[in-house]
């Protein structure tokens, strides 16, 4: 790897570790029952507030992970890699449509099926992440891959001990939804 490529990986790692640990953390603050005034009920309002802008930038993120390499470092992307981009890009659009709805009426609408969509594109990005890092850490296929173009099982480098592609696509799409499962609906002013 070259350094910008090597630099570029070391940052986002470092973004995929502390999105992990956000990850747990709203977990644990959608699984507990809050206080009306405990920290926990101030962050999931903090975060509920926020979940749109906060979803679009880790989408954002995610798109730019990916276009930097496959056209910069030229990593080739497989099949899964294919279908997690799919999925994250259409969330990536969908969630800047919806912060840029005008009316208060159409804000709140638009807000709810974004919420439902990426809660379902999300929900289904997820497992096939997940059966890309099972693949890339040694497990046997349960659906074939492509024998066009990368296996599926190759791994472009690992950091911290786990952290590849596939990891960072993982932490993507469960931080969109905690996020989403956080949302709160805008309001009429």
């Amino acid at each position: 790897m070259t350094p910008t490529v090597t630099f570029v990986t070391n940052l986002l790692s470092l973004g995929t570790i502390a999105g992990d640990l956000i990850v747990l953390f709203l977990f644990v603050i959608i699984l507990t029952p809050l206080s009306e005034h405990g920290w926990g009920k101030k962050i999931d309002e903090f975060v509920g507030k926020r979940a749109m802008i906060l979803s679009f930038l880790v989408a954002l993120g995610g798109v730019a992970g990916s276009l930097f390499y496959s056209e910069y470092a030229h990593f080739a992307p497989c099949e899964l890699c294919w279908i997690q981009r799919g999925l994250l890009y259409t969330q990536a659009v969908i969630l800047f449509l919806a912060l840029f709805a005008r009316s208060a009426e159409r804000v709140r609408k638009f807000q709810n099926l974004t919420q439902k969509a990426c809660l379902a594109l999300s929900a289904i990005g997820f497992p096939v992440a997940a059966y890309h890092m099972y693949l890339q850490f040694g497990g046997g296929a349960i659906v074939p891959c492509s024998a066009i173009g990368p296996t599926c099982s190759y791994v472009y480098f690992i950091t911290y001990g786990y952290i590849t592609i596939p990891t960072m696509s993982l932490t993507a799409f469960a931080l969109i939804l905690c996020f989403m499962l956080l949302h709160r609906p805008a309001v009429e002013k």
